[in-house]
């Protein structure tokens, strides 16, 4: 058999020779018919249990299992007939008793890799949905944050939300009223914008609106909550930050939104902004706060715009 295999070559190509030890112990359980011909009775039994340990013990594929079954059985009847003095009666009746064990032993094992490949193909489905929910799981996450974000961010000034700024804003204001510290607000308007709007169009004033808004970003600290409030109105909460504090950085904003410089044809367009300013008291509502900042803001606007109003 080495010479065989030898000759053949290639013997991981070669599924038959996969199962070698099948034949190597088919070809043993043969060779003592001729060594020992008086112990073929109890051969037979060493035979029917090696066909069935074929094809349920050693795992091995059908074919394979098949073909050394069939070898050890055909060889072993083979041997029998020629070194044992079998009669033809005896003979059929151990024909007949292999042929039932390859039967029962190829039926069994056929049954058990049809259960395995229905097994493999409930993993695989079973996998492929795993794999689809997860892809579902991963895209629901998607949308919950592209949501979440259009609800906190402005699409077009990339500040806060009106209802997300407001969130943020009563928790700070609470933090300042439990520690007792300053806190102020910012109401902003532009200037004249329904006339740039009228005059340059609606992108046009989308435009102003993101510089202005980039500009309040730039000039406020990180821990300035700005939002835009509507339109062209915006709104910044400032913890520990005094009235003579706030007003500094609201005449510094003021002056920096004056200069900016829109790209043409804008670039004819002076833009301004009034603020109002009030400041946390004892009261701890944010909608009060609100309130008297934007009546701040009116004053402002009453009083000439681009200036900056406190509330005393």
């Amino acid at each position: 058999m080495a010479l065989i295999i030898g000759r053949v070559g290639s013997f991981s190509r070669k599924p038959l020779l996969h199962a070698l030890p099948l034949w190597v112990l088919a070809a043993g359980i043969i060779s003592i018919v001729p060594l020992r011909p008086e112990s073929l009775y109890t051969q037979i039994t060493a035979v029917v249990v090696a066909i069935m340990a074929f094809y349920l013990l050693i795992p091995s594929l059908l074919t394979i299992a098949s073909w050394a079954s069939g070898f050890l059985s055909v060889g072993f009847i083979v041997a029998s007939v020629a070194y044992a003095d079998v009669s033809v009666p005896t003979a059929s009746r151990l024909v007949l008793l292999l042929i039932m064990a390859n039967i029962v032993g190829y039926c069994a094992l056929l049954r058990l890799e049809i259960l395995q490949r229905k097994q493999f193909s409930l993993l695989n489905e079973e996998r492929d949905q795993n794999l689809a929910l997860q892809q579902e799981v991963e895209h629901r996450k998607s949308l919950e944050a592209q949501l979440r974000r259009l609800a906190e961010r402005d699409t077009l000034t990339e500040l806060d939300t009106r209802s997300h700024f407001i969130k943020r804003a009563e928790a700070l204001l609470d933090q300042a009223a439990r520690e007792n510290s300053a806190f102020c607000l910012f109401m902003i308007d532009v200037d004249h914008f329904k006339q740039i709007n009228d005059t340059w169009g609606h992108t046009r004033g989308d435009e102003v609106l993101k510089q202005v808004a980039k500009t309040i970003r730039q000039t406020l600290r990180r821990v300035d909550v700005v939002g835009r409030f509507g339109g062209e109105e915006f709104i910044v909460a400032m913890p520990n930050t005094h009235h003579k504090e706030a007003v500094k950085l609201a005449k510094r904003l003021t002056s920096n939104i004056n200069a900016i410089e829109l790209p043409p044809p804008l670039n004819q367009v002076s833009v301004s902004i009034t603020v109002g300013i009030a400041m946390k008291s004892n009261e701890r509502s944010l909608d009060l706060l609100i309130q008297r900042a934007d009546e701040m803001l009116y004053k402002g606007k009453r009083n000439g715009r681009n200036r900056v109003e406190l509330a005393r």
